[in-house]
C-alpha cells in the first residue's frame, strides 16, 4: 500500500529539512526494514509516499504532525491536419510564423516517456533556438534507450519516476524500461501534437499520408516519463508533476488520470487535484484529459476548476475505403489498406469464412475459430488462397479477445488477396477506427451495407443439399481506402469522451462547475509513435500513429496555450483558459449547432456544455478576447471553503491555506461560465472581467436563457478601459422546476467586435 502524507505548509528553501523530517517520522512511528519510502514531495506539496502494510497505517495516521492520509491508485492513459483545421496558420503568422510559434516556452509532459530519435523531436541546426529559457532548470537523465544526447535542445529535459510501479508491481525489464525512452507510443504522440516539429512527414508502410506539425511547433520539450507498460501509478504522477513544476515548465500536459475519483474526500481536495492547484499557484497553465468514459453522464475525471479539462471531437477528415462487388456494387467501409492487386480493377473470389473451415479439422467450433479469422489453422488453404475473404465480428470481438492483429496475420499465412470484416446482425453495428493494414483489407461496421455484401454472396455461391458449398462464383476487390476525404460535419463530440455534469464526490453531487472546459480534436490523429508499441502490436514498427481520446485531445490546448502565453508573457492560466473559453465555437463547419456521438452507433443528438464544455477551441479568436475572467489561488480557496459540508481544517490540511474568506456560494467563483446545480427561487451571481485589449470598448449584454429559468444581467451594457474591470450581476429565477439541467448563454458584444460567450447550465429545482 502506498500512502500520502501532509503535514505542513513548504516552501523550497526547506526542501532539505523537510526530507529529514520526513525520514524521522517514519523511523519514530515504524520498524526499520519493514517500510520504503518511495519519494519526498517537498516542492509544491510538503508529504511523502511511502509503502507500507494495511497494519501500518493506522500507525501513520496518528502520528505526530501527520494530517492527511490517502491510498496510491493506478492512473492510466487518458497532427498532420488538425492545425489547417484550427486555422493555425493565422497565428502562426502573427507569432513570425511556424518558425517562431512556441520559441520560449517551455511544455511539460507527464506521461509514457518520449521516443528521442523521432524526426518531430529533432535538432535543426539550420534554425537554432534563440530564445531565452532562463526560468527553466530541467535536466536529462540518461539511461537505457536514452544517451544524455537524446536532449538536443529541442527536447530540453527528460526524467522518470519508477518507485510507486516498482513497489505496486513486478515490472518487465524488456518492456517497462527505466529511463525516459517511452515504449508505448503514448507520450511521444502527445507531445508531438502540441510541440513537434514543423512539416514533419508521415510515412506509414511507405505511404505518404502528409505532414505533421505541432500546435507549438517551436516550444522546448520536457518529459517526465510516470507511466509504464505494465503499470502506472499516482505516486510517480505526483512526484513527477512535483519535479516539473520546480523545474519551471510554462504548460503542464497531463493526458493521463486516475481510474476513480479520490476516496472519503471532495473530489477537488484529492491529491492529484491539489497538485495541479499547487502548479496552478505557480503559474504554471495546467491542462488534462477529462477521461474515455463517455458517452454516459458524470463521467468526467477532470474535476477542479483550476486545471483547463478538454474533450475530444473528430475533424472533417475522413479516410473512407470500399469493397468493390463482381456485380459492380461499391460498399463503403473503414481501413488504411492499400487496394487488392491490380487497383482494384481485377475481381477476386469471394469467400465466406465459415464456408472455408476445414471439414476434419481439430480445433474447438468457437466464432474465433470458424468466423473470426483468427487462427489459420481452421481454415483450408486451397478455398481461401488468392480469395478475398470475409470474417465476422462475432463473440472474440464483442468481448475483446479477438484483434484485428490476428485477422491480418491468418491473411498473410494463408496468402488472402484480401479481408474483410463485417458486422454481426446479433451484435448490431460496431464502432470501426482506420488502422494501417499491412495487407488489402476492410471494415464494413454498419449492419445495412453488410446485408448487401450478404445478398450478393449468397446469389453467387453454390452449394449441396447439406449445405456446403460446391462452387465460389462471387468476386470482389478491395479499392484505396488511404486517400483522405474532407468532407465530413465537423466538429462531432466523439462517443468516447468523457461527459459532465462535475461532481463533488463519490456519490456524484454535482458540482457548480462546468466541465469539460474546452473541445479539441482527439479523433483520429496522426502523430509520432514508439515503434516498440507495447501496448498495441497492430502499431508495431510504426514510426507515426492515428489515434483517438481526450489524451489526443489534450496536447491540442496546451500547444495552444504556449502560443497564448508567448504573445501575453504577464498573462495568469486562469486568464489564458478565460480566453479559450469565451472565443470557442458553438457551430459547426456547416453552420449548425455542435452535435454529439452518442450511445447508439452512429446516432447523433446536440451537444452540451457537459459535452463540450465552451465549445471548439479557436486559437485565432482566443489570441485576441477582448475580455477576460481570472481567477488566482485566493480565489480557489475561497470555492473549496464555500462548497457545501466543506471542513475548513480539512482544506487547511489539503492546501496549507485558510478559509478566511468565503465565497457567498460556489457559483461566485470567477469563471468564464456559470453552473447551478441546484437553484431555488432566485439567485444572483457575480462575475468580474478584464478588458486585455488595447483600446476601451463598449458591451452590450444578451441572453439566451436555458428552460425554465429567467436571465438578467446588470448592468446590460457598459464601456470599459484598457486593463479596466467591471462587474456583473446575473440574476437566475426559476420559472418552471425541471427533473434535469438545462442550457443557454450570455453573449457579450463589443464596439470592436470582440465576443466573449459564457456557457449556461442550470438545474430549475424549485419556484
Amino acid at each position: 500500500m502506498v500512502i500520502w502524507f501532509t503535514v505542513s505548509e513548504t516552501s523550497k528553501a526547506r526542501a532539505k529539512y523537510l526530507v529529514n523530517t520526513h525520514d524521522q517520522l517514519l523511523e519514530s512511528s515504524l520498524q526499520t526494514g519493514s517500510y520504503n519510502k518511495l519519494y519526498s514531495f517537498k516542492h509544491i506539496v510538503n508529504g511523502f509516499a511511502v509503502h507500507i502494510s494495511h497494519s501500518q497505517v493506522e500507525k501513520l495516521k496518528n502520528a505526530p504532525g501527520v494530517k492527511l492520509v490517502e491510498k496510491d491508485s493506478r492512473v492510466k492513459l487518458m497532427t498532420s491536419h488538425t492545425p489547417q483545421f484550427l486555422g493555425l496558420p493565422e497565428v502562426w503568422t502573427q507569432e513570425g510564423g511556424d518558425r517562431n510559434a512556441g520559441e520560449g516556452i517551455v511544455i511539460g509532459f507527464v506521461d509514457s516517456g518520449i521516443n528521442p530519435m523521432h524526426p518531430s523531436f529533432a535538432y535543426d541546426p539550420t534554425n537554432p533556438f534563440t530564445s531565452n529559457i532562463s526560468h527553466f532548470s530541467g535536466t536529462c537523465e540518461r539511461g537505457p534507450l536514452f544517451p544524455e544526447t537524446s536532449c538536443n535542445g529541442k527536447i530540453i529535459s527528460a526524467r522518470f519516476f519508477a518507485a510507486g510501479a516498482q513497489a505496486a508491481a513486478t515490472l518487465n525489464a524488456s518492456v517497462d524500461i527505466l529511463s525516459a525512452f517511452d515504449a508505448v507510443g503514448h507520450g511521444s504522440h502527445v507531445a508531438s501534437t502540441a510541440a513537434g516539429n514543423y512539416g514533419v512527414p508521415v510515412v506509414v508502410d511507405g505511404f505518404f499520408y502528409g505532414r505533421a506539425s505541432g500546435m507549438a511547433p517551436r516550444a522546448r520539450i520536457a518529459v517526465y516519463k510516470a507511466i509504464y507498460p505494465t503499470i502506472g501509478t499516482l505516486t510517480d504522477v505526483l512526484a513527477a508533476i512535483d519535479q516539473a513544476v520546480l523545474d519551471g515548465v510554462d504548460i503542464l500536459t497531463l493526458a493521463i488520470g486516475p481510474d476513480a475519483p479520490p476516496e472519503d474526500t471532495l473530489t477537488f481536495l484529492g491529491m492529484f487535484e491539489i497538485f495541479m492547484l499547487s502548479a496552478h499557484k505557480a503559474g504554471v497553465f495546467v491542462v488534462q484529459a477529462v477521461g474515455n468514459q463517455g458517452p454516459g453522464p458524470y463521467t468526467v475525471v477532470s474535476y477542479s476548476p483550476w486545471a483547463v479539462g478538454v474533450a475530444a471531437c473528430g475533424t472533417d477528415r475522413t479516410y473512407p475505403g470500399t469493397l468493390i462487388l463482381g456485380d459492380g456494387q461499391k460498399v463503403g467501409g473503414v481501413g488504411l489498406s492499400g487496394p487488392s492487386f491490380g487497383n482494384g480493377l481485377l475481381q477476386y473470389k469471394l469467400v465466406l469464412a465459415k464456408d472455408a473451415i476445414k471439414v476434419n479439422g481439430t480445433f474447438p467450433r468457437t466464432p474465433q475459430y470458424i468466423e473470426e479469422c483468427q487462427y489459420p489453422e481452421a481454415l483450408d488453404p486451397a478455398v481461401v488462397q488468392s480469395s478475398v475473404v470475409i470474417c465476422t465480428f462475432s463473440a472474440g470481438f464483442s468481448n475483446g479477445t479477438s484483434t484485428l492483429t490476428a485477422v491480418i496475420q491468418t491473411a498473410m499465412v494463408l496468402e488472402f488477396t484480401g479481408f474483410v470484416l463485417v458486422a454481426n446482425p446479433i451484435y448490431g453495428d460496431f464502432i470501426a477506427e482506420p488502422i494501417p493494414f499491412s495487407v488489402p483489407g476492410i471494415m464494413i461496421p454498419k449492419i445495412s451495407d453488410v446485408q448487401i455484401i450478404s445478398r450478393y454472396y449468397e446469389q453467387h455461391t453454390y452449394r449441396d443439399n447439406r449445405g456446403v458449398v460446391i462452387r465460389y462464383s462471387g468476386r470482389a476487390a478491395i479499392g484505396e481506402g488511404r486517400i483522405a476525404s474532407y468532407m465530413d460535419r465537423a466538429p462531432i463530440l466523439s462517443r468516447f469522451s468523457s461527459r459532465g455534469p462535475d461532481y463533488s464526490d463519490q456519490r456524484r453531487n454535482p458540482a457548480d462547475v462546468l466541465k469539460p472546459d474546452i473541445l479539441a480534436p482527439g479523433h483520429q490523429i496522426w502523430a509520432a509513435w514508439s515503434p516498440m508499441s507495447v501496448l498495441n502490436p497492430i502499431l508495431s514498427g510504426y514510426d507515426f500513429a492515428l489515434i483517438s481520446g481526450t489524451s489526443m485531445a489534450t496536447p491540442h490546448v496546451a500547444g495552444i496555450a504556449a502560443l497564448i502565453r508567448q504573445n501575453n508573457p504577464s498573462w495568469t492560466p486562469s486568464m489564458i483558459a478565460s480566453a479559450m473559453s469565451t472565443t470557442a465555437a458553438k457551430h459547426d463547419n456547416r453552420g449548425e449547432p455542435i452535435m454529439a456521438e452518442g450511445f447508439a452507433a452512429y446516432s447523433l443528438y446536440p451537444a452540451a456544455p457537459f459535452g463540450v464544455g465552451a465549445g471548439l477551441v479557436d486559437p485565432v479568436r482566443a489570441s485576441d478576447p477582448g475580455l477576460i475572467f481570472s481567477s488566482g489561488y485566493e480565489e480557489y480557496l475561497s470555492f473549496l471553503c464555500s462548497l457545501p459540508n466543506s471542513d475548513p481544517a480539512q482544506i487547511r490540511i489539503a492546501t496549507g491555506g485558510s478559509c478566511a474568506a468565503t465565497l457567498s456560494n460556489p457559483t461566485d467563483l470567477n469563471l468564464p461560465s456559470v453552473t447551478v446545480t441546484a437553484l431555488s427561487g432566485s439567485r444572483v451571481v457575480h462575475r468580474i472581467v478584464e478588458n486585455v485589449s488595447n483600446k476601451p470598448e463598449t458591451y452590450l449584454c444578451a441572453v439566451l436563457p436555458p428552460k425554465g429559468v429567467s436571465v438578467t444581467v446588470n448592468p446590460p451594457s457598459f464601456t470599459i478601459s484598457p486593463k479596466g474591470t467591471q462587474n456583473l450581476d446575473i440574476r437566475l429565477t426559476v420559472m418552471q422546476a425541471l427533473d434535469d439541467f438545462s442550457f443557454g448563454e450570455i453573449v457579450l458584444t463589443g464596439s470592436l467586435n470582440h465576443i466573449a460567450r459564457m456557457p449556461l447550465s442550470v438545474l430549475p429545482v424549485s419556484l
